[in-house]
């Protein structure tokens, strides 16, 4: 296939809502990645690339990753939603991409997209950073004394407290900073993910 536009999703967890995110909407499309002359293998639920023709997505730190399948979500998600396919994908090195523009936070393992899911995040006094970053501390019955909540699944990615967590994702809702995810994604995440794993979150505006 020539010149055509793959778009794709992306996943992490969340802390307490702080108020409506004017950014939040009912449906959100995946990403649109250019992929010129790529040649894939459509299968069920995920989508192949040939070998020798995977795509690269660019980080913002000047890395490249390889991606060799990505879910195949045909419609759009909603707040609260998640998909999670991992069946016949390899063990291999994990990264989290989190577009806050889509609102969207992609899972990748082995090269292969493993969860999507629709995510909240901090805006005004409480944004969240931007950047790359690893996951520094991992703790699934995290209780933050700070907003005197439960933040379960919780995966630090700051020292002063930026973390990815289970969360209630609803339309209009934000967090104080850190990224909101399904309880049930935030769960297979933790499973997923390790200590030093990367975690790119793009910017808002992108």
């Amino acid at each position: 296939m020539r010149g055509w536009v793959l778009s794709f999703l992306l996943v992490m967890l969340a802390c307490l809502a702080a108020g409506p995110m004017p950014e939040a909407r009912a449906a959100v499309s995946r990403a649109a990645m250019e992929v010129a002359s790529v040649r894939t293998q459509p299968s069920g639920k995920r989508i192949r690339f040939d070998a020798g023709h995977y795509p690269k997505l660019s980080l913002p730190d000047g890395r490249q990753e390889t991606v060799r399948s990505m879910l195949n979500i045909a419609k759009p998600m909603h707040f609260g939603d998640f998909v999670w396919d991992e069946d016949r994908i390899p063990s291999g090195p994990v990264w989290v991409r989190i577009d806050l523009a889509r609102q969207i936070l992609s899972v990748f393992r082995d090269g292969h997209e493993v969860g999507s899911a629709v995510i909240l995040y901090g805006t005004d006094g409480k944004r969240t950073p931007t950047g790359s970053f690893t996951v520094l501390e991992k703790n699934p019955d995290y209780y933050s004394h700070s907003y005197h909540a439960p933040m379960p699944y919780m995966l630090r990615l700051t020292k002063d407290g930026v973390a990815i967590h289970g969360s209630k994702v609803h339309e209009g809702w934000a967090t104080h900073g850190c990224i909101g995810v399904p309880l049930g994604f935030a769960k297979l995440l933790f499973a997923t993910a390790h200590k030093g794993d990367p975690v790119v979150i793009l910017p808002a505006q992108s």
